[in-house]
Parts: C-alpha cells; sequence; structure tokens
C-alpha cells in the first residue's frame, strides 16, 4: 500500500488529473492481489511479470501497460526492484560501432542526436559490406564507398545524403587513426552536390510576422506558452533545439539576458528583449505548471515534462501560420530565423551584424541572405544591351 501512495502521489506531481491517478491506482491494486495469489511481493516485480498479469487479466484498459511500465520505472528509481537486465551485444558490429560512439563523444563532442545519425549510416554500410563479419577493414576500397553511396543517395534528399557523407568521412578517418586502415578513405567519399545559393531563403515580411504573433490565442495557457516560444524565435532567431533546451537557469533576469544552448555545444549569452522577457515572465508565473524539469517550456499535458524534440516546435509554427492564414513554402520553425535574418539585410545590417546575431561559427554561413538584398543586387547588375549589335 506505502508504494500505491508514493506512486499516486508522484503521478500527481507529474500533473496528472485525480480521476487519472485513482484509475492507475485500481490497476496497480489488481497487480497487488493477483501477486499476493502467486505468493510473490512487489519486490519481485519485471517485464516478465507484468506480462504475465497482462495475460492473466486478458484485457487492460487503455493507458494500462503506460501505467504498468510507469510503475516498473517508480520502483526502480528508489532501488526496489532491481534494473532491467540488458543483454550486451558482444558482436563485432556493437563493437566497433561501441568505439565510433566514445570517439564523437569523447573527442568530438557531438550530442546524441549527431552520433545517433552517424551511426545509422556507418551500421548500414557495414552490414551490406561485411555482413556479421569479420570486419576486414584492411580489404575496403574506395569503389566500395563511393558504389554505396551512389546507390543510397538516390532515395535521399539532399540534406540526408549530405549527412551520410559526412558521417563517412568522420568513420574512415577514425578508423585511419587508429590504424584500422593502411590509407585514409574519407579522402574517397564523393560529395554531394548541393547549389547552396541557387535559392533565395523563404522568410515572412515583418507585417507577416507580427501577424503570426498576434494570432496566438493568449486567453489561455498553451496560447500563452507558444506565443513567448514564437517570440523568442522571431525577436531573437533561435533555432528550434535551442528553444526545447532553454532552463530557467539560463535566464537572468537582473542582467536582462539569456544563455542559448547552441550547436557543437556552444553556450552564448543574448540580450533578452522586453516583449520576449515580458512573455516569458506571464507564462512562467501564471502557466507553467510545478513539475521537477528545469525545461522552461513543459507539455501542458500530463506527464508535465520538457519537449521531446524540435519537431514540436515545427508544429507550434504550422498551427500559427494556418491561424494567421499564411501559407509560406516552407512552414518549419527556421523561417522565423530566415525571416529575423531579412528584416536585418534590408534595415541596413551587415552581413558581419546578421552572422553574429544568427551566431553563426562560419561567416559563409551567412551569404546566402545576400540573395534578398535586392536593391543591393539591382546596383551591380549591368543593363540589359539593347540595339542590333553584335
Amino acid at each position: 500500500m506505502f508504494h500505491l501512495r508514493a506512486f499516486a502521489t508522484s503521478q500527481r506531481e507529474d500533473g496528472y488529473a485525480d480521476g487519472t491517478v485513482q484509475s492507475k491506482v485500481c490497476l496497480l491494486a489488481d497487480l497487488g492481489q493477483w501477486l499476493g495469489r502467486t505468493g510473490l511481493a512487489v519486490t519481485h516485480l519485471d517485464e516478465q511479470l507484468v506480462e504475465a498479469f497482462v495475460k492473466h487479466k486478458r484485457r487492460v484498459r487503455r493507458g494500462g501497460l503506460k501505467t504498468l511500465k510507469q510503475f516498473l520505472d517508480h520502483l526502480r528509481k528508489r532501488d526496489l526492484i532491481p534494473d532491467q537486465k540488458l543483454v550486451r551485444d558482444r558482436s563485432p558490429l556493437a563493437d566497433i560501432l561501441g568505439r565510433y560512439e566514445k570517439h564523437l563523444r569523447s573527442e568530438r563532442g557531438l550530442v546524441t542526436a549527431t552520433v545517433l545519425n552517424y551511426q545509422s549510416f556507418v551500421r548500414k554500410f557495414l552490414v551490406e559490406r561485411f555482413r556479421e563479419g569479420p570486419f576486414l577493414f584492411r580489404e575496403l576500397k574506395a569503389s566500395d564507398i563511393s558504389d554505396f553511396v551512389l546507390r543510397r543517395g538516390h532515395s535521399l534528399n539532399v540534406r540526408r545524403a549530405q549527412l551520410m557523407t559526412t558521417a563517412f568521412r568522420s568513420f574512415f578517418r577514425f578508423l585511419f587513426q587508429n590504424g584500422e586502415l593502411q590509407a585514409d578513405l574519407a579522402a574517397s567519399v564523393p560529395t554531394v552536390a548541393d547549389w547552396r545559393l541557387s535559392t533565395v531563403p523563404k522568410y515572412l515580411t515583418p507585417e507577416e510576422v507580427e501577424r503570426v504573433l498576434k494570432a496566438c490565442n493568449r486567453r489561455t495557457a498553451s496560447g500563452r506558452r507558444d506565443y513567448a516560444i514564437l517570440l523568442l524565435l522571431a525577436r531573437l532567431g533561435l533555432r528550434a533545439g535551442e528553444v526545447v533546451a532553454l532552463q530557467l537557469d539560463d535566464i537572468n533576469w537582473r542582467a536582462g539576458e539569456i544563455i542559448v544552448r547552441g550547436k557543437g555545444l556552444f553556450h552564448d549569452r543574448m540580450p533578452l528583449p522586453p516583449d520576449v522577457g515580458e512573455a516569458l515572465t506571464f507564462y512562467l508565473r501564471r502557466d507553467r505548471p510545478a513539475c521537477p524539469t528545469r525545461r522552461v517550456f513543459v507539455c501542458m499535458k500530463a506527464p508535465r515534462r520538457g519537449f521531446a524534440g524540435s519537431s514540436t516546435l515545427t508544429t507550434i509554427v504550422r498551427r500559427a501560420l494556418v491561424r494567421a492564414d499564411l501559407h509560406p513554402p516552407f512552414k518549419g520553425a527556421h523561417l522565423l530565423r530566415h525571416s529575423l535574418a531579412t528584416c536585418l539585410l534590408r534595415s541596413g545590417a551587415t552581413m558581419r551584424e546578421i552572422g553574429e546575431v544568427l551566431r553563426h561559427r562560419v561567416p559563409n554561413t551567412t551569404e546566402i541572405y545576400a540573395k534578398v538584398d535586392f536593391n543591393g543586387l539591382r546596383s551591380l547588375a549591368h543593363p540589359w544591351p539593347i540595339g542590333g549589335g553584335q
């Protein structure tokens, strides 16, 4: 009974309604009775016993399996039952991928999402080339790499194909540095053609950005949260992942600035504009539910936790565009970042200043915004020849 009370308390802290918590407790009470009839205690619980209970009960209400998993996690956090036993993969493939992951994290400092992407491409290449092993890397030829890239590249968009080739260069450089290759095959990875400056960045005009912001229903808690998020994207040009990662401790109210957890584990300080600070203050004081996470923005429904990823912000931006009756060809969170850069350029900001606002590490990254400076481009254009001259 003590375990159920503690679990119920934790669920209420996560934002579940009393009725939902009561339903969860009833299911777990049934589990306790079933354990008692079989001569077992709560401390014997594991995934196999939970599966046996579900089969015995035959029918579990919607959300019941999730409740049972949450209860297992609750018991493990309190060291009441042992951690789930994981079968360690000792295959050659797991070994090389494990060593490569350690290299990416400790020496390259890459974030988890990038590591997983790199590993995914490398795994596919190794399985196709060596099957189950052994991995005779010294037998690899440049043609093995180029053939794989050509076969797989056709089914990927340009950005994804570029990520694949970047992963391969990283992996083969890792093998060469560790003496597993006689030659650095990273130079043999073909490049993916991408005419980066061939298109004009998609953006909204300042008037359209204001339409998007005004379309938020600030009479609701979720509307005020989304308004604060959209302001961070529109006024500071933050990336979606940077908004997701924002912590309560990252806001320095006295200094009027925030710490942005950017790409490559870089942390930058940025000034907090008055309207952004006001929106954040209103959301934090009135709408953000009490919860254990230190993330600024959390889910409005239980369990109360930070957003799972950047896709949540993409959804928020898409819905805001629909409410504003705007239908640009690109609808991601980056649209507002592009819009800020374009607005700065047309207000007279230099490329260097724009790069500093957007926190570009490489100046060339900012070059694409030169294409929206139509007045500047007109001054460089030569008049079209008129007449019959050759």
